[in-house]
């Protein structure tokens, strides 16, 4: 499983690593060029945010125990690929108003408080998608602990339940010994009872013999 996800995470640092390089060289590239590499550069985001996905399906398969590393590894890459993003618009924004400061000159430079407001709105933009991000992930924890309560409650009824069977087995064998004790306690004193007479009846049979052989004489 950890294998999985640190394959996942090389493909991920390899693919945000040329993401970069490339966000950095758009507002430099002249128009036909830049098309092409926004286009390019979109395609590998939405790569990275796939292997982000895998990844995310993959901690949630680690058993808790270990999952807490994992999940600190994933919020960094979820922040990591936030910053992209943003540069990514930045980017595009700064080349776009290049673009119109070269076309309208002068009057391009009202642009600068539009590009400011752009920014400060797509800033608010992001941190509210990571907020979102964050409690869907908190949401998504929350609900794999409750089901592991109810999984652990779930084996705790059943252990119960296999010891009250082995308690009334228990019960059941011990009414079985009992009356098993009790007939051979009943065959006992019974014996007994027999040996006494048998006794009583020998030596009444002995006093009978002495009598007659007695007055023989």
């Amino acid at each position: 499983m950890s294998s999985d996800f640190e394959g996942y995470e090389q493909d991920f640092a390899v693919l945000t690593a040329e993401i970069t390089s490339k966000i950095a060289r758009v507002p430099r590239l002249p128009p036909d060029e830049k098309k092409q590499m926004v286009a390019n550069v979109e395609k590998q985001l939405e790569e990275a945010r796939e292997l982000l996905e895998q990844m995310d399906l993959e901690v949630r398969e680690i058993p808790p125990q270990s999952r807490g590393m994992y999940s600190n590894r994933m919020r960094s890459y979820k922040q990591e690929m936030g910053k992209l993003e943003t540069d990514f618009k930045r980017s595009r924004i700064a080349y776009s108003d290049e673009v119109r400061n070269e076309l309208l000159g002068d009057a391009g430079n009202s642009s600068e408080n539009q590009r400011a407001h752009l920014l400060d709105n797509t800033e608010r933009l992001e941190r509210s998608s990571r907020r979102l991000e964050a409690g869907y992930q908190i949401a998504v924890e929350t609900e794999q602990i409750g089901q592991e309560m109810l999984e652990n409650l779930s084996h705790d009824r059943e252990k119960i339940q296999r010891a009250r069977d082995r308690l009334r087995d228990a019960d059941a064998n011990l009414g079985k010994s009992s009356r098993i004790l009790t007939g051979m306690l009943r065959r006992i004193i019974q014996n007994r009872i027999l040996l006494v007479i048998l006794g009583i009846i020998v030596v009444i049979a002995i006093l009978t013999a002495i009598t007659f052989f007695v007055k023989g004489h």
